[in-house]
């Protein structure tokens, strides 16, 4: 795929998750890792429905900016998305997004780990919320460390989403499923709470992954307390 593929793309990404209300303003970045280890990325202070090719920024994996033009800057939520790709050399694309269903169970400190909702189990397996940590420092990295190498969605406590894929339209399907299974699980609460899928059943399920083709990692059965940490009950 060529340069002026990906941006197009990610261009496209940046329209569909404003058009969706997953962003507001100036929120949400995304990244794409390119063949030569350098990465895309959406530049700080402008909003996604106005993302064009030409504002976006090439950095390297230190951050650095290798083009650009005058004006633009990366995001400054980059070192969270250089850390996905640091701890997971599988990761081709990462989005952060606010999309507001799953931002509310964040902000309610409410992990999405019911095994629940069938194409969930195969696809995502629990969504833990991350620590707290302060946007554009080294704690949101630190933060979501923990999580990312077992799961390709985390919630970021009272701030929002993360998905990450082996590419940009995989990373999106990833959010784009986060979000509906947050919708679908506050329904679900509301008529008095979401009911698992056996274990047998959640295991068979699990095991479909590769007959489906579906890439990416899997923390297989867990769930998670309100602090992030495992709940063996």
């Amino acid at each position: 795929m060529s340069y002026e593929e990906i941006k197009a793309g990610i261009c496209d990404v940046c329209h569909k998750m404003w058009q969706l209300g997953w962003v507001a303003a100036n929120d949400g970045n995304v990244t794409v890792k390119l063949d030569d280890g350098t990465f895309f990325a959406t530049p700080t202070g402008i909003s996604k429905s106005f993302i064009t090719p030409e504002k976006l920024v090439r950095i390297d994996a230190e951050g650095k900016v290798l083009e650009a033009n005058d004006g633009y800057r990366p995001s400054s939520e980059i070192k969270m998305h250089l850390r996905c790709y640091k701890d997971r050399e599988d990761v081709g694309a990462v989005l952060h997004a606010h999309p507001p269903t799953a931002t509310g169970f964040a902000v309610a400190h409410i992990p999405l780990d019911r095994y629940d909702m069938i194409e969930t189990v195969v696809s995502l397996g629990s969504i833990p919320i991350t620590p707290y940590g302060t946007p554009s420092t080294y704690e949101v990295p630190e933060a979501i460390a923990p999580y990312i190498q077992e799961h390709d969605a985390v919630l970021l406590e009272n701030h929002g989403a993360l998905t990450v894929g082996a590419d940009l339209i995989s990373a999106y399907y990833k959010m784009e499923t986060l979000e509906l299974f947050a919708k679908i699980n506050l329904v679900a609460y509301q008529l008095g709470g979401p009911k698992e899928i056996s274990r047998e059943n959640i295991d068979k399920l699990i095991k479909l992954r590769s007959y489906y083709g579906v890439t990416g990692r899997h923390p297989g059965y867990r769930h998670y307390a309100e602090d992030g940490k495992l709940d063996d009950k």
